[in-house]
């Protein structure tokens, strides 16, 4: 259920869902509240007059405050229509500090269930229970024939198609396990790739265990991997998990890591991590639903080229050399166990195929999702991580690139960078005159870090309120204790010690501006430099497309405000989420959309951008907040202008 918020002076009304704290309705509507712990409710500043039903408790709160309606907005969440008032600030002398409204709310990207489509419950393996008679003198035909005998009296529309079986790893069970299950078993069936192909037999179980059927979608990110347990019976999630690829320990980008698996056992020790890492993932989201690994019947993966290249054990050395040749496009159909992943011996791993060295199936995948391929539109899809990748292009046409923006918008290379994870700081507002912030956590818990939705925010709002310049540096003479010279240069303290969760103040530097500042700008002259190359412009989108893990958090005013995406109709921005997750959920839910993924990578071009003389121009132009021609930004110099005024 969802209800309206109104805060007042500002007069603002903003629509969030029953059991929201005021605090996250405030950040959404753009309205600045003094809150410095994260909303864990132990500053105590971020009292508010509440008219209205909301619940909350009396922390911080003395009992004239409540009777008089005044709460704390982070530990309040709405349970009706209300109004709020914000009180405003007042300086030392008595002076009350006046807030700016802010000219535009936060504005997130439309989702993009349209352009998904729906998709059917037709998996690549099924289950199919089975009572045979037992042999007898005058039956004696082998076990295995005696099989798909009775398979063949279940399909007899396909009795001129003998079923493929698995060699030798069932024939050598398979004689046990009919005669103990005393000739009741289920059989699991592979579906073959193409229409009418026949079906493999791949496993044979005793008993009646068609129940249960199901299937783990991964998307191997170079910094996170994620997983889903998919129900392949109806296609519903029943349990998630991620984490950090433990192949950071040998480099935070996928260059590096190339490098690395170049040493002797470097290619070993990076596919060893990758594994341990799905590992770990399959074995939380099995430990949710308290099943085993080897219950679960496919495998569906996506990642960029490196990545699969490393998970396979694929010398990935030629990858970055010209002319960028991978070993193979179009990946094997794998037994997930032969590459050390927990799973049933007979579990397939499909990985979507890749374009080009830097182009790999996490992009396939995710235009393949959201059908870019079918649509008459001319669209742009991002894919916003640590190895960003582009298409542009529409029905019969595609044109993609990879740019290498690095590890910034999932916290890496940052001084106190972290996972989108409890206590990360995601959401931030800047008194314009006190400079004081307005801190937003995960789980509203005290501040640990900074995720990469977070980093942005800060950014974009230090540089409207003209705490940084244009090129990323801090005024050295704002009236603040929060702007001081640390360690490692010029930074602002977003949490004092007393107030964060790891104990010590948490702050942002200049190096972490200047890392997020060349990340944005990567990715910002790979846009410009794709859509040249086709004779195209900004103003020629009819629609942007946004994947990423943080996309769904991502304020486009704010991304916009630091350059990262481009300024134009607000209206025409959509969002994915992790498109390459999504997009193996669906081939493993629907195998005729399956099917199709191998038409959108023979209609994708690829343009080597390290070979293009053009992006590093754009490149060097887009090392700037939010660029150097503003021409290209004309809302954002408005905003900036404005703000002086």
């Amino acid at each position: 259920m969802k209800h309206t918020v109104t805060f007042m002076p500002d007069n603002i009304t903003t629509l969030v869902q029953q059991g929201d704290t005021l605090l996250s309705a405030a950040a959404k509507a753009g309205i600045y509240v003094h809150a410095c712990c994260g909303g864990d409710g132990v500053c105590g500043k971020c009292k508010v007059h509440v008219k209205g039903t909301v619940h909350s408790d009396k922390s911080k709160l003395t009992q004239e405050e409540w009777d008089r309606g005044w709460r704390l907005a982070c530990r309040s969440t709405v349970e009706s229509d209300i109004e709020v008032t914000v009180p405003e600030l007042t300086s030392k002398g008595g002076k009350t500090l006046k807030r700016r409204p802010k000219t535009t709310r936060t504005v997130s990207a439309k989702a993009l269930d349209a352009l998904i489509g729906k998709w059917n419950v037709d998996p690549p393996v099924s289950k199919l229970y089975l009572e045979l008679p037992p042999p007898t003198l005058e039956d004696n035909i082998a076990d295995m024939q005696r099989v798909i005998r009775a398979i063949r009296l279940h399909f007899p529309q396909d009795q001129h198609r003998e079923p493929y079986y698995d060699l030798p790893c069932l024939l050598k069970y398979l004689p046990r396990t009919l005669r103990e299950a005393d000739w009741k078993v289920t059989l699991l069936l592979l579906r073959g790739r193409n229409q009418g192909d026949t079906f493999r037999i791949i496993d044979i179980e005793a008993g009646d265990t068609t129940a249960k059927l199901y299937g783990v979608a991964i998307d191997i990110g170079t910094t996170t991997c994620s997983g889903v347990l998919i129900n392949l019976y109806t296609g519903e999630v029943l349990a998630e998990s991620s984490g950090y690829n433990g192949q950071i320990s040998f480099g935070e980008d996928v260059i590096s890591r190339i490098i690395y698996a170049a040493r002797p056992g470097g290619l070993k020790a990076l596919q060893g991590k990758v594994v341990a890492t799905i590992n770990a993932i399959i074995e939380d989201i099995c430990r949710q639903l308290i099943i085993s690994p080897s219950d679960i019947a496919y495998m569906m993966a996506a990642g960029n080229t490196v990545m699969s290249h490393l998970l396979l054990g694929l010398d990935p050395k030629y990858l970055r050399e010209a002319p960028y040749v991978p070993s193979v496009s179009e990946f094997p159909l794998t037994r997930a166990a032969e590459l050390g992943i927990h799973a049933h011996p007979s579990t397939r791993l499909f990985l979507y195929p890749c374009v080009a060295s830097y182009v790999g199936g996490d992009i396939v995948s995710g235009a393949h999702a959201c059908q870019i391929a079918k649509s008459e539109k001319v669209s742009l899809f991002i894919d916003i991580g640590t190895n960003g990748e582009i298409v542009v292009g529409g029905k019969d046409w595609l044109v993609c690139a990879a740019c290498s923006a690095g590890p910034a918008f999932e916290g890496g290379g940052i001084q106190y960078g972290m996972r989108a994870s409890q206590g990360a700081i995601e959401k931030f507002q800047i008194h314009p005159q006190t400079l004081e912030p307005m801190l937003v956590t995960i789980g509203q818990s005290k501040p640990s870090g900074i995720c990469g939705s977070g980093l942005i925010a800060i950014v974009a709002e230090l540089l409207e309120n003209h705490v940084i310049d244009q090129q990323g540096k801090f005024h050295h003479d704002l009236d603040t204790p929060r702007i001081r010279e640390g360690s490692n240069g010029w930074e602002y303290v977003l949490a004092w010690e007393h107030t964060s969760m790891i104990g010590e103040d948490i702050v942002l530097t200049e190096v972490d501006i200047d890392n997020l500042m060349r990340a944005k700008g990567a990715m910002y002259a790979g846009y410009q430099t794709l859509l040249e190359s086709v004779g195209l412009s900004f103003a020629d989108l009819q629609q942007v497309i946004l994947a990423g893990n943080f996309g769904a958090y991502l304020d486009l005013e704010q991304a916009i405000c630091i350059g990262l995406l481009p300024d134009i109709d607000r209206e025409q921005f959509y969002y994915l989420g992790n498109a390459s997750m999504l997009g193996c959920q669906i081939s493993m839910t629907d195998m005729n959309r399956f099917r199709e993924r191998e038409q959108v990578r023979q209609l994708m071009t690829n343009m080597e951008l390290s070979e293009n003389p053009q992006f590093m121009q754009h490149y060097m132009a887009a090392l700037f907040l939010p660029h150097t021609d503003m021409r290209l930004f004309p809302t954002v110099g408005k905003k900036l202008a404005d703000s002086l005024a």
